[in-house]
């Protein structure tokens, strides 16, 4: 027993034991490679360490960026990987052609180091993708952005399922809530508003009315966390996202999805269709009543927000799958149920 108990706690030690972290070099400063440091120095990528920066200007040497600074040019790659013991290279050159150490980098690839495209790493670590330096090439020619007939009917069916199951099983609650924002204030039970659906085709939304009545008599508006106009009830239906609920019977009509980005009001996407690079995209798909973003960002309460957000929507858009949905679903059930990470 006491091997036993022995061969017991030398697992636990090493299951405990921390794993190393990759040590990465960034080729190239421009905006890509700060903010792809920012992201693996950040929790998310916590798997790595970065040493520095490469530059192609020997006058740069020494410049701190982030934390990490500039350790070196392009012309000494080799030797600042021996000296670093690199084991992954990350590209994050915006014009290649002329600059890319191309044979220096072949050598290491075939010698076992990892060589990878800065945007493909940015993109698997922060769950996003950066718009406003991606080429639509990059976009055209990727791998993702699939549209299986096999994976949108399966979705189109646990949307149909999970819909007519839910408005069942809820209508107890959607009773008592009905009650409560009655009882709150003047005013409807449920708010219908038109927001802009798959190929941009309007339709009414259902939600519980978390707002006074008529608080957008002067105009529409972004919504904020702690906005005034919330009433009491709506606080809380807010923060468990009850509020949302009666979009079910969007998804039951075809109007929604389950997953997908979230819909926005026309007036809105006229301002961000100009503000924000391909904001259409997220159209291409039904929104829905919970979506990557949802659970990986803050409430969005402005044109910055909704940037951001169009980042998680076309990480989303480009990875579509059954178990995306799943673990999204998963993810904003703990939010219904215990009001963890709402937006």
């Amino acid at each position: 027993m006491s091997s036993i108990s022995a061969l017991r706690e030398l697992a636990m030690t090493t299951v405990r034991l921390p794993r190393p972290r990759k040590r990465v070099l960034i080729l190239g400063t421009g905006r890509l490679a700060k903010e792809l440091c920012q992201v693996l120095l950040s929790r998310q990528g916590r798997a790595f360490e970065v040493v520095g920066f490469l530059d192609k200007e020997p006058s740069r040497v020494g410049v701190r960026l982030v934390n990490p600074g500039i350790i070196g040019t392009f012309d000494q790659l080799f030797e600042v990987v021996e000296r670093c013991k690199v084991q992954t290279i990350a590209v994050c050159l915006e014009d290649r052609r002329a600059v890319l150490p191309v044979e220096t980098l072949l050598d290491f690839k075939a010698m076992g180091l990892e060589v990878l495209d800065g945007h493909h790493l940015y993109e698997e670590k922060s769950g996003r993708l950066s718009i406003d330096l991606i080429k639509p090439s990059a976009l055209i020619f990727s791998t993702g952005f699939r549209r299986r007939a096999i994976v949108m009917g399966i979705k189109r069916l646990m949307d149909l399922l999970l819909s007519g199951a839910g408005l069942v099983a809820l209508a107890p609650l959607f009773a008592i809530v009905a009650l409560l924002i009655k009882l709150d204030s003047p005013g409807p039970v449920f708010y219908r508003q038109t927001r802009l659906g798959l190929r941009s085709q309007p339709y009414a939304i259902w939600k519980f009315r978390s707002m006074r009545h008529e608080a957008e008599k002067s105009g529409a508006q972004w919504a904020a966390p702690d906005d005034p106009r919330i009433t009491r009830v709506g606080r809380r239906i807010r923060k468990w996202r009850i509020d949302e609920l009666p979009q079910l019977i969007n998804v039951l009509k075809g109007e929604m999805s389950l997953v997908g980005p979230r819909p926005e009001r026309p007036v809105f996407v006229q301002e961000l269709r100009g503000k924000i690079p391909y904001y259409d995209l997220r159209h291409t798909v039904r929104p829905g009543i919970t979506g990557w973003a949802q659970i990986r960002f803050r409430y969005g309460a402005s044109a910055a927000d909704a940037h951001t957000k169009l980042q998680h929507d076309l990480y989303y858009l480009k990875n579509l799958s059954i178990a995306l949905d799943c673990r999204i679903l998963s993810q904003t059930a703990r939010v219904v149920l215990f009001g963890k990470g709402a937006r």
